[in-house]
């Protein structure tokens, strides 16, 4: 202990470590039993607070700064994106008005020539069939008044069932496909083969009664399921109307041309509504 007591170094640092306890707690004693702080201790957070404020200053105009600067870069990415839109929009306006241009002008250079698939269409109710004629003949309520004409097609359910044979004021009789009238004016009609040829032929009756596509070379082609149209060449009814399926091929009794036996699209047998088709010809 006398020792210690001698080494004046160790004993001022003795001393000053119980000092600062003791100011420490009692400054500590002394915070709790206060409801403001000591004036040093306040002086000393506003000194802080105060220079804390004085640092922000400068980072917020900075931070600030930097985030107007990036806001403008992207409202000028923005800008540049809305103008390359707004160019790309005036250039397909200016392409699309163009082919409206030549449209019109391809439309008007096609009404210099007939058209083979154009139509428009007349809706009529079947009024009468007799028993006698069942195969061969029907009459519908609309005429010549409606805009029928003789030879025009006429179509049930989605298929030709025949043809007008006479047009008056306000009825009309249609001839069927299946007639047995020798004298009957046959459809023109096509098929596509499986080589992709098309093959022409009419549509007749057979002996017993079936529709035939007959007048076709080599009918051998054309598979069961072929779809047989309307070819236009008749010069009274449109391309492409549905006349029914091919079903079979046969050599006719002759033995020199394919019968290529049809099953028909239309409901020949009990139509109750029918569609004239009148062939588009223009001026």
């Amino acid at each position: 202990m006398k020792k210690f007591l001698q080494n004046k170094k160790l004993l001022s640092a003795f001393i000053i470590v119980v000092v600062v306890l003791a100011v420490l707690g009692g400054s500590v004693s002394l915070r709790n039993r206060r409801n403001t702080p000591l004036l040093i201790q306040s002086l000393g957070n506003d000194i802080v607070a105060l220079g804390t404020r004085i640092v922000d200053v400068p980072v917020s105009l900075v931070s600030g700064g930097l985030n107007s600067a990036h806001d403008i870069l992207n409202t000028q990415e923005e800008n540049n994106h809305l103008k390359r839109e707004i160019t790309d929009l005036g250039q397909t306006k200016a392409r699309n008005s163009a082919l409206e241009k030549e449209n019109r002008q391809l439309k008007a250079a096609l009404k210099l020539k007939d058209t083979l698939s154009g139509y428009t269409m007349v809706n009529a109710s079947v009024i009468s069939r007799s028993p006698d004629t069942w195969s061969d003949l029907l009459v519908i309520n609309k005429g010549s008044s409606a805009g029928i004409k003789k030879n025009m097609a006429v179509m049930c359910d989605g298929g030709v069932i025949g043809r007008i044979v006479e047009a008056n004021a306000a009825s009309s009789k249609v001839e069927l496909l299946t007639t047995t009238d020798e004298s009957a004016n046959r459809f023109s009609v096509q098929a596509d083969a499986a080589n992709g040829k098309t093959v022409h032929g009419i549509i007749t009756v057979t002996s017993n009664n079936y529709l035939a596509f007959t007048q076709v070379v080599d009918g051998r082609k054309l598979k069961a399921g072929t779809r047989v149209y309307t070819s236009g060449m008749g010069g009274n009814s449109p391309k492409g109307l549905l006349i029914g399926t091919v079903t079979t091929t046969t050599r006719d009794s002759f033995g020199l041309s394919d019968q290529i036996r049809i099953k028909p699209a239309g409901d020949i047998s009990d139509p109750s509504v029918v569609t004239v088709i009148e062939r588009q010809v223009a001026n």
